[in-house]
């Protein structure tokens, strides 16, 4: 058994990712609607975030550039509050007005407006732009970030790296490359997708003093260990495999057997009680010596599948399955299959439906829940967008294909994303490039497909599949040599972990802490 990996990411109850226009409208409510002083939570904000850089960068000058806004008084806070616990300190200001002077509590402070002593530091604190930056950046802005980055000095940024659109992680031109990022509150959305994670570096989330989060309206939620934990099936304890879901995989034409034996070991280990799988004949018996524990059911015979999908609780369709005009038949029957099963659809499964040959999506979705889970190519595919404009804009164009169709969405990329017709997103926070491989996506689509069988719902049993083989695939160590194989032994040791992950910081104020992304 592989030795004890650590539960990363670390996240306390549930962790938000609101954009940056949602953190902005519950920062303007908690001040204004429950009276909270804005100074108080800049002093929390800024005092937690210089413990955190103490921890993680403890020795030599700190450099903290700040802008006008609230961001760069949040920078104030910390540079004044490392000044007063001895820390050499100095300050570079950006902007024609100092940011929120009265925070220096007659602190005297080495300020300057330019960068020329970047080169002494030891670290420098990003505080010039935080989240309600949308629009383009002015000059002075975008020299200042070009320096920072220019000076390969460890970076802490505050709440955002700068430059970065903290609705959508997308860069605003220039964008400080962070060491770590502390958020304030809870993690923002623009930090946390593609683009975004890449500039933030270690991401580190505090609490400052904000009201209850069920106060406020937030549409993405990050998938953490405890997540994991809470929305894992519970097996009661007189339960035998007539009661714990029962799987129909159909997955293999000829010649591509090792996509169905992927998915279907898959769906073994994802706890249901009964699996059956429909495959090309000429595949029975590789698929009865490698899973003895399946029953085969071959492809041509549409009167024993029809027996068997009366007999589960879950589909999940696609891998190696072929576009044959053979495979779009198989595909029309099952969609016309009385009983509404679940269904999570793959690889072939959305191909055949874009190329005529198999059901529409709305076929699928008219009778029963599904949850596509498509890459970026099969994204283009099904929304006939180019690939550029839904790189441009991953979520917004999964939030509009979701609701065009009814359709849960899980789009892989990193970070994953699963998006519900209506509801929160959830964001996955275990991918990582060493899932780079062939066969991973027919060994999730089974395991999710054992997750449908056991009741949950499409976008938690989405989640959660991409959840469980992300941590597998990690407790593994394998990094880029890992295989999809090599994945199905760790699933058990994950089903048994518990708790809300680990953080070395050791602070009572930290939410949310994940590792940056390698």
């Amino acid at each position: 058994m592989t030795p004890c990996v650590p539960l990363r990411p670390f996240g306390k109850s549930v962790v938000w990712a609101p954009t940056g226009t949602e953190a902005s409208a519950f920062d303007r409510h908690s001040v204004v609607e429950m009276g909270i002083p804005e100074r108080s939570l800049m002093e929390n904000a800024g005092r937690s975030a210089a413990q955190i850089l103490e921890k993680i960068f403890p020795k030599g000058e700190v450099i903290v550039v700040v802008g006008s806004g609230k961001n760069g008084g949040d920078g104030i806070v910390l540079g004044r509050t490392l000044k007063a616990w001895g820390r050499k300190v100095r300050m570079v200001t950006v902007g024609k007005r100092p940011a929120h002077s009265e925070l220096i509590n007659g602190w005297p402070m080495n300020t300057d407006s330019t960068e020329s002593f970047f080169d002494n530091s030891s670290v420098i604190v990003d505080a010039i732009l935080g989240t309600g930056m949308t629009g383009k950046l002015r000059k002075e802005q975008a020299k200042i970030i070009r320096s920072i980055n220019r000076s390969e000095r460890p970076v802490l940024s505050l709440d955002v790296p700068s430059g970065l659109d903290s609705d959508t992680g997308r860069s605003l031109g220039e964008v400080i490359s962070a060491d770590v990022t502390v958020a304030f509150g809870w993690p923002k959305l623009g930090t946390i997708l593609q683009g975004g994670r890449a500039q933030s570096g270690r991401l580190i989330a505090i609490e400052i003093g904000f009201p209850p989060s069920s106060m406020a309206s937030f549409g993405a939620e990050i998938v953490t260990p405890e997540w994991a934990l809470r929305a894992k099936p519970i097996r009661k304890f007189d339960s035998h495999k007539n009661s714990v879901g029962s799987l129909l995989v159909v997955a293999g034409m000829a010649g591509m057997v090792g996509a169905a034996l992927l998915s279907a070991q898959a769906a073994l280990r994802g706890g249901i009680g009964q699996l059956r799988i429909v495959s090309d004949e000429c595949n029975r018996n590789i698929i009865q010596r490698t899973v003895p524990e399946a029953i085969f059911v071959p492809s041509s015979d549409y009167d024993e599948i029809k027996v068997a999908v009366s007999k589960s609780d879950a589909l999940a369709i696609g891998p190696g399955l072929g576009c044959s005009d053979q495979s779009g038949e198989l595909l029309k029957m099952l969609c016309e299959c009385e009983g509404g099963l679940p269904v999570v659809l793959d690889a072939d499964g959305l191909n055949m439906a874009t190329n005529g040959n198999g059901p529409q999506i709305r076929d699928w979705t008219l009778k029963r829940n599904v949850l596509l889970t498509p890459h970026l190519g099969e994204m283009t595919r099904l929304s006939g967008l180019l690939p550029e404009s839904i790189e441009s804009d991953r979520l917004g164009v999964t939030k509009a294909f979701a609701n065009k169709t009814g359709a849960t969405v899980l789009f892989k990329g990193l970070p994953s994303v699963v998006v519900p017709p209506t509801g929160t997103t959830l964001v996955d926070s275990m991918a990582s490039s060493d899932l780079a491989s062939a066969g991973m996506g027919d060994l999730l689509t089974g395991f999710i497909g054992a997750l449908l069988a056991q009741k949950l719902p499409p976008d938690i049993a989405g989640a959660l599949g991409l959840y469980m083989v992300g941590r597998a695939a990690t407790r593994t160590e394998l990094g880029p040599s890992l295989i999809s194989t090599d994945i199905l032994p760790e699933l058990p040791e994950v089903w048994k972990e518990q708790g809300h992950g680990e953080s070395d910081l050791g602070l009572p104020f930290v939410i949310f802490d994940q590792d940056a992304p390698k």
